[in-house]
């Protein structure tokens, strides 16, 4: 992931409502959620959640699909994942973490190390 694009993500992350909106979407899972349904769950105006969604749409960590009368929004994982990756690989010292893919699974895996030293009793 380039720079510009993780703080791209960032930014949209960084205002309440589109956190509560993008982790409500990350808990709904691939389905997603209806429009008003996220509105009604964040007691937000639907004019005002459709400007927030749409600000996670264009930052690419959010999809949108139309259902009949509905639209249907859901989290990008696979943004998400970029993002992840990007802030283990580029921001962070190999002795404190580092990503690696499973063999069996083939699922990318974040393994921390431990950076302070346990406290004896």
């Amino acid at each position: 992931m380039e720079l510009q694009n993780a703080l791209i993500i960032f930014d949209a992350l960084s205002q309440e409502t589109r956190l509560k909106a993008f982790r409500l979407l990350v808990e709904a899972g691939p389905e997603g959620m209806a429009a008003g349904a996220i509105s009604e769950q964040l007691a937000t105006p639907h004019n005002t959640m459709s400007f927030h969604l749409n600000h996670l749409v264009n930052a690419g960590i959010v999809q949108s699909q139309k259902q009949g009368r509905s639209v249907i929004y859901s989290a990008n994982f696979e943004a998400m994942r970029g993002l992840i990756g990007f802030m283990v690989e580029d921001c962070c010292s190999r002795d404190v973490a580092r990503l690696h893919e499973d063999t069996e699974t083939g699922c990318s895996v974040i393994e921390l190390s431990e950076c302070c030293p346990a406290e004896t009793k």
